[in-house]
């Protein structure tokens, strides 16, 4: 039977969610009187979420199971999910309810008018604190500006792909990962809705500032060579002091100032050329990391149990 959506939700120790996941899911999507499929994509679950999932899958065909040998990532959890999908769009959105079932309608009505991404806009953000709300808008904001492909600003992966879009997306097979600056970097037409966005149904985020570190590493990387040019701008910069510095030196110590006597001066420049250069090599050393990662070509994830 053809599947008009597929609903990819990655699960990672969410087991008290899943039911009222599931539940809401399957009430929106029953009212669109379409065929749906729920791909719950388990990323190493120790909570039992595993079992709830089997269990889920076992009482209705709609929910299908992929289930991974070990944690892979969320965003590797997403991949799988789209890899599996069999629906003629695609839904991507977190299990922990923050991104509410209600707004799928409002998605597949901007997809119908011929959309192929359509993309949630956070308007609002309920229940996060001062530090997550600016530390996310300037995540965005940062990404945005120096990527080479203009990510829409307070979207996550919250989203739907029409079945074009996800064919390209399933030949990317980088493996450092950002699903929703792939998205937007395929084109195609491409829209916003806002939606509020809910506090978290239960338990806690998945998300700590050390995970959110490392996506806007991989944005940044994945999308940029800003990094990269920024040794280039600290050796402009150097280069021009130190043509400054010269002769204003030469000057001072002719005329015997006291400020530029000694080895102070040639201490501080040295500190600060040899800072350049271990910032530019750690810069240079991420992108040599990520080649090296590349060219392995070790699979994205390894799946133990997948329903058919």
């Amino acid at each position: 039977m053809a599947v008009t959506f597929s609903i990819v939700a990655p699960i990672f120790n969410e087991l008290e969610n899943i039911p009222e996941l599931y539940r809401r899911v399957r009430d929106i999507m029953t009212s669109t009187h379409a065929t749906w499929e729920l791909i719950l994509v388990d990323d190493g679950s120790s909570d039992g979420s595993t079992e709830a999932i089997r269990a889920l899958s076992q009482q209705d065909k709609h929910v299908r199971l992929v289930i991974f040998a070990r944690n892979f990532g969320h965003q590797v959890a997403i991949t799988a999910g789209w890899d599996y999908a069999r629906g003629e769009a695609v839904i991507i959105m977190d299990s922990d309810l923050q991104d509410p079932p209600e707004v799928i309608p409002d998605l597949i009505a901007k997809w119908r008018e011929g959309y192929e991404v359509v993309y949630a806009v956070r308007a609002e953000r309920e229940g996060e604190t001062w530090l997550k709300k600016t530390t996310a808008a300037l995540f965005y904001r940062v990404v945005h500006r120096i990527t080479e492909v203009k990510i829409p600003v307070d979207s996550g992966d919250f989203r739907l792909m029409d079945r074009k879009v996800v064919e390209v997306l399933k030949t990317m097979r980088e493996k450092y990962r950002f699903p929703r600056g792939m998205s937007a970097w395929v084109g195609f037409r491409q829209i916003g809705v806002p939606y509020k966005r809910a506090t978290r149904f239960s338990g806690t985020t998945k998300y700590p500032f050390n995970k959110m570190l490392k996506l806007a590493l991989n944005a940044i990387t994945g999308f940029s060579y800003f990094p990269l040019q920024l040794a280039t701008y600290f050796g402009f910069v150097s280069a021009g002091l130190s043509i400054v510095a010269i002769p204003v030196v030469i000057i001072m110590r002719l005329i015997g100032h006291g400020a530029f006597l000694g080895q102070a001066t040639t201490l501080i420049a040295v500190l600060f050329l040899g800072g350049v250069q271990l910032i530019s090599l750690g810069v240079l050393g991420e992108y040599l990391g990520r080649i090296y990662d590349e060219v392995k070509g070790r699979p994205l994830y390894i799946v133990r149990e997948a329903s058919d």
